[in-house]
């Protein structure tokens, strides 16, 4: 593989932590967000995730298209998700719903109820976005594989993960590198009407020649996995993980999260919907 991931987070303190943590910390977090509905203690993760973004010191403006589609992609489906199930929260009945209207051609009813849950919803899935980048750009790209094959991960999935990870971006290059090329031969690769089937017939000396290459380079890379016996036997890896006294804090703070949350939701009210007392009408 010629490309592998951008590693826009080295040097910083999350790139040198042990990448163990960075996975182990993200299920922690996840698992103890779901479980919460408060959205008092959800700004609270939020301030956590976004902490542990700005310590893997990535680059905004490399990562600014990024975080555009995340927001977009997730105020979508935020908003989709409030107009299929017409405006209805799970937890709240429906006569103890305080009701601000209808929103015009679907009919889908607003309530504060409705506006907490959608804002809720929102910040989680943004948190768990801003704690999900450092470990696709503060790891390593060459730890990938040893990283979940020291958490257990059969070796064969851990390189499986290692070669996808890689296999992505080198797909990208060679796209654009194949769009390049058939540019400077005087392709028109523009949209020429609003027919999508026709859009897509336009893309195809495009597409047919980056899968080529693409399944050439997967049955290269079987070929050498093959000379070099793998399968046979398990694999070493030459990298070496080991956790320091930060990585054990740090890693010990994450499952008391979890544990906290877990408690939480069965014992307070942090997994209930909480409704600021000033969007109550009247």
């Amino acid at each position: 593989m010629n490309f592998v991931p951008r590693y826009l987070g080295r040097g910083s303190w999350l790139a040198r932590r042990d990448p163990r943590l960075l996975v182990v910390g993200l299920v922690c977090f996840v698992f103890a967000a779901i479980q919460v509905w408060d959205i008092r203690l959800m700004l609270v993760l939020v301030a956590i995730a976004f902490a542990w973004y700005r310590s893997a010191r990535i680059p905004f403006g490399e990562v600014r298209r990024l975080w555009v589609f995340a927001i977009a992609f997730v105020s979508l489906l935020v908003v989709m998700n409030g107009v299929i199930a017409s405006g209805r929260v799970q937890q709240v009945p429906g006569d103890l719903v305080h009701l601000y209207g209808y929103l015009p051609v679907v009919g889908t009813p607003v309530s504060a109820e409705s506006i907490v849950f959608a804002a809720t919803q929102f910040l989680r899935f943004i948190a768990m976005i801003a704690m999900g980048f450092p470990l696709a750009f503060a790891i390593d790209p060459g730890a990938f594989g040893v990283t979940f094959a020291r958490l257990g991960v059969p070796y064969r999935f851990a390189f499986a993960v290692d070669l996808t990870w890689r296999f992505i971006p080198s797909f990208a290059a060679d796209f654009r590198t194949t769009i390049d090329a058939q540019r400077v031969r005087g392709l028109d690769l523009s949209p020429t009407g609003r027919n999508p089937i026709a859009n897509l017939a336009r893309q195809v000396p495009v597409v047919v020649p980056t899968v080529v290459n693409a399944i050439t380079g997967a049955e290269d890379t079987i070929d050498a996995m093959d000379l070099r016996a793998f399968g046979t036997g398990k694999r070493t890896w030459l990298h070496e993980l080991r956790f320091d006294r930060t990585d054990r804090i740090v890693l010990v703070a994450f499952a008391a999260l979890l544990i906290g949350a877990t408690i939480a939701a069965w014992t307070t009210s942090s997994a209930l919907l909480w409704v600021p007392p000033f969007m109550i009408p009247g």
